[in-house]
C-alpha cells in the first residue's frame, strides 16, 4: 500500500508551509518520496535483498532466476545493481520473473543492459535505456527513490571514467588496450557528444540523479537508515590492486568519482551504521566498511566465474541486506574483502602476483 509522509503537530505557519508544500507536488515541482508499508511474513519485518550482474543472456543464470522460489520473497524487497541481460528480451523476462518472486524490484542500469550488438530495433544505448527504464515502469519495477517501512532505497546512475584510476599503472608486460579489452566501446551507441573516452557518460549520468534530488532531501529528513546502490563502484579501494588482476587496466573502466561525491552527499562524510551502498560491475564479491559506509557487492556473475569459487555465488544470493531493522550481518564468502580487512592495500607496488605473471607467461 502506497501512503503519503504524515506530518503531525505543526504549528500555524507549518500549516501554511505544508499547503505550499501539497501545492508544488501537485504542480509537478516537488516529487515527493513514494512511501510504502511493506507486510510481515514468517514473524519476520522488512527484508531486503541485494544481487547484481545476473547475466541472464547465459542459459545457467537465466535457469537460476528461474529457480527461486516463488513463495520465499513475496514480501520482500530486491535491489538488482545493474547488468541483468544485454538482449532486451532477455531482459524483460529476467525482471518479470524476478517481479513475480519479490514484492518490490529497485534496478539501476549497468553496462550491459545497455549494449546494442544484437538487438533487432536500431536505436543507440541512450534510446535502449529510456525503452528499459519504460518497460521497468509497466512491470511495477522501481527506478526511482522510495521509502518501505522507514527505510530509504535510492538508486543512483552512473557510467566510469577513465580518470578514476589514479594508482601506479602495470609496466612490465604488454597490456590489451581498452578499445580491445573492453567491448563497451564496441557495443554501445552514444549520440556524437558522449563518448567511454572521456568524462562525458559519467557527467551525464550522475546528472540523471539530479531530477529525484528534492526526494533524496524528503528521505534523508525522513529516513534514519538509507540504502543507495549503483551499477558502478564509487571507490578504487572496492576494487583489488592492479597487480592482482589478469586484466590491469580494469581499474579505468569500472568507476566514477562522481558517484562517490553523490553517495556521500546522501549518506553524510563521517556516516554511520546505518548507511550502505551496494554495486555490481567487477563480479568480486564484496563486503566492507570504508570512511563509515558499507560497500556490498553480491553478484551472480558468468558461469565460468562461479566455477572458480572466487567471483559470484548461487547457493547463497541473493544476499540479505537488511532484516528487521537492522543491516543484514556479514556471511557471503568475500576473497578479496577479506584480504585486504587482514592485509594493507600497496597500489605502489606494482610487481605481478605469481598467478597474473604465469597468465602472461613471466614464470
Amino acid at each position: 500500500m502506497i501512503s503519503c509522509l504524515s506530518l503531525y503537530s505543526y504549528s500555524f505557519c507549518e500549516k501554511i508551509a505544508l499547503k505550499k508544500y501539497r501545492r508544488c507536488v501537485k504542480r509537478g515541482c516537488i516529487k515527493r518520496p513514494q512511501v510504502v508499508s511493506g507486510a510481515k511474513k514468517d514473524g519476520f519485518g522488512l527484508r531486503v535483498f541485494v544481487l547484481s550482474d545476473l547475466h541472464t543472456d547465459y542459459p545457467e543464470n537465466m535457469a537460476w532466476v528461474r529457480s527461486l522460489s516463488t513463495k520465499r520473497h513475496e514480501k520482500d524487497v530486491l535491489l538488482v545493481a545493474g547488468d541483468v541481460a544485454e538482449m532486451y528480451d532477455n531482459f524483460i523476462l529476467t525482471m518479470s520473473l524476478l517481479k513475480e518472486r519479490f514484492e518490490y524490484v529497485f534496478f539501476v542500469p549497468g553496462n550491459h543492459d545497455l549494449w546494442c550488438r544484437w538487438e533487432t530495433e536500431d536505436f543507440d544505448s541512450l534510446e535502449k535505456l529510456n525503452k528499459l527504464l519504460d518497460a521497468c515502469k509497466q512491470l511495477g519495477v522501481e527506478t526511482n527513490p522510495a521509502v518501505i517501512d522507514g527505510l530509504g532505497i535510492i538508486p543512483l546512475f552512473s557510467w566510469y571514467h577513465e580518470s578514476f584510476d589514479r594508482e601506479d599503472d602495470i609496466v612490465a608486460v604488454r597490456i590489451p588496450s581498452l578499445d580491445m579489452a573492453c567491448k563497451d566501446f564496441h557495443a554501445c551507441k552514444w549520440p556524437g557528444n558522449l563518448s567511454n573516452r572521456d568524462t562525458s557518460l559519467a557527467l551525464y549520468f550522475d546528472l540523471m540523479n539530479e531530477k529525484n534530488q528534492n526526494t533524496v532531501k524528503q528521505i534523508q529528513s525522513t529516513c534514519s537508515q538509507i540504502i543507495t546502490f549503483s551499477h558502478f563502484v564509487p571507490r578504487q579501494e572496492l576494487c583489488p590492486e592492479k597487480r592482482m588482476l589478469f586484466y590491469p587496466k580494469l581499474p579505468k573502466i569500472i568507476g566514477s568519482d562522481w558517484l562517490e561525491d553523490r553517495i556521500r552527499s546522501i549518506h553524510g562524510v563521517e556516516s554511520s551504521s546505518f548507511a550502505c551502498h551496494v554495486f555490481g560491475h567487477t563480479h568480486f564479491c564484496w563486503d566492507a566498511v570504508v570512511d563509515g559506509i558499507r560497500y556490498v557487492q553480491a553478484p551472480l556473475a558468468y558461469p565460468r566465474e562461479r566455477k572458480r569459487r572466487m567471483n559470484g555465488g548461487e547457493t547463497w544470493l541473493p544476499f540479505c541486506i537488511y532484516l528487521d531493522g537492522e543491516f543484514g550481518a556479514k556471511v557471503m564468502p568475500c576473497y578479496w574483502s577479506d584480504y585486504y580487512a587482514i592485509n594493507p592495500r600497496t597500489p605502489s607496488n606494482t610487481e605481478l602476483a605469481p598467478w597474473v605473471a604465469r597468465f602472461y607467461n613471466l614464470i
